[in-house]
């Protein structure tokens, strides 16, 4: 039984528990890793993430017929016991937010279906997933995406990925209250596997490019943790959106670095430093796209660095201890691949992109940090890149 048909066999089980019957149907929506292009995606820029083979399984069957007005009901199986991570709304009345973030994501995804005009019929669902949770890879993303996806199909409504991955957000942004772009939920939703998927923030247009054989996704779990909607990463984004007000412009995407650097005077120290990570981030993801296609290690590794630097002192979203670790792996890569912060920081994961013999090193330079790090110990795991959400049956 491979890694997918445990997780299956999971929610299989979790739904027979939860409900007494079995479920008919199982949808699945990956985790993502971002390469380039940190905190840009609410900026309305491009972005370079991929879909990881870790996933929100969603299993889906008819809902109690006994029950006197329509409902959902759902069932979060990695989210305490079971009576705590049950939830039921019915779906005649206004759908009010819950008690808890889970339950906001399944509530979510079901008022902004209604907000397109479409109507979610019963359901009884469980969500099972191995997508570490608070690690930036968008666990939450693959958990919208999933119930989003899970709702479509069972509605007869087959919608696409850009409208499952809208959605799965409007549920982040309204319901659960992290004022997130649209990134994490595009990549869930629309990756090709083997590839990246260089993803236009502003009008969801996406390209894949296609990750060389001899390059190697690799994701360095810190071991510390963080929650976005107690975070400080509304207040960045509130920070982006006040430097772009300054100039007169949509989003920073349409500020060019020129433009910035003559004004550092006018602009308090924080936001300029807070738009200088953007605008430099979005000249990044081409070389970083082009070094995937080619197996250019020499780059990404001098990019990456830059990148995680950035995010660092400009954007203020690493830790001492994540630097640490950063510059541990850096050196042990030389030139065979870079490694940087990824997700929205404050915690979570490095990603390193490197020739996929160079794991030895990545592992050497964990264990030097591991001895000394005094805290929960750092752990690397290589991933795949797969592709995006999908109905599945087992």
């Amino acid at each position: 039984m491979d890694r997918r048909e445990r997780l299956i066999a999971r929610a299989r089980q979790g739904f027979r528990l939860a409900y007494g019957v079995e479920p008919t149907r199982f949808f699945a929506a990956p985790g993502r890793v971002n390469l380039i292009g940190e905190h840009v995606d609410y900026n309305d820029g491009y972005v370079l993430p991929c879909a990881i083979d870790r996933e929100a399984i969603v299993a889906l069957g008819p809902p109690d017929r006994d029950a006197p007005v329509p409902r959902f009901e759902a069932v979060a199986l990695d989210m305490g016991d079971m009576a705590s991570a049950r939830d039921s709304f019915d779906l005649v009345g206004k759908i009010l937010p819950g008690e808890n973030n889970w339950q906001n994501h399944v509530r979510g995804v079901v008022q902004a279906l209604g907000r397109y005009g479409h109507r979610v019929k019963p359901a009884r669902i469980a969500i099972a997933g191995d997508v570490p949770i608070g690690a930036g890879l968008s666990s939450s993303a693959a958990f919208g995406v999933a119930v989003a996806l899970a709702c479509s199909e069972h509605s007869g409504l087959s919608l696409s990925p850009e409208i499952l991955a809208k959605v799965a957000q409007i549920a982040e942004n309204d319901f659960v209250g992290c004022a997130c772009g649209i990134m994490d939920q595009m990549a869930s939703a629309a990756s090709v596997a083997d590839h990246a998927l260089l993803l236009d923030c502003r009008n969801l247009q996406t390209l894949p490019i296609p990750i060389h054989p001899s390059l190697a996704v690799t994701v360095i779990d810190t071991g510390l943790r963080r929650d976005l909607t107690e975070s400080a990463f509304n207040q960045r984004r509130a920070e982006c959106e006040a430097v772009a007000k300054h100039f007169g412009v949509a989003a920073l995407r349409d500020l060019d670095a020129g433009t910035l650097m003559a004004a550092e005077a006018d602009l308090d120290p924080v936001l300029f430093r807070r738009a200088r990570h953007v605008v430099g981030e979005m000249e990044r993801i081409e070389p970083v796209a082009v070094a995937l296609a080619k197996g250019d290690a020499a780059t990404l590794a001098e990019v990456l660095h830059e990148a995680h630097v950035s995010l660092s002192e400009d954007f203020d979203v690493s830790l001492p201890a994540i630097d640490r670790l950063a510059a541990l792996v850096r050196e042990a890569l030389g030139d065979r691949g870079g490694v940087r912060l990824t997700g929205a920081g404050f915690g979570g994961c490095l990603v390193a992109v490197a020739q996929a013999d160079a794991r030895g090193a990545i592992d050497e330079a964990i264990a030097r940090y591991n001895e000394t790090s005094g805290g929960l110990p750092a752990s690397a795991e290589t991933f795949k890149p797969i592709r995006g959400a999908a109905p599945i049956v087992f």
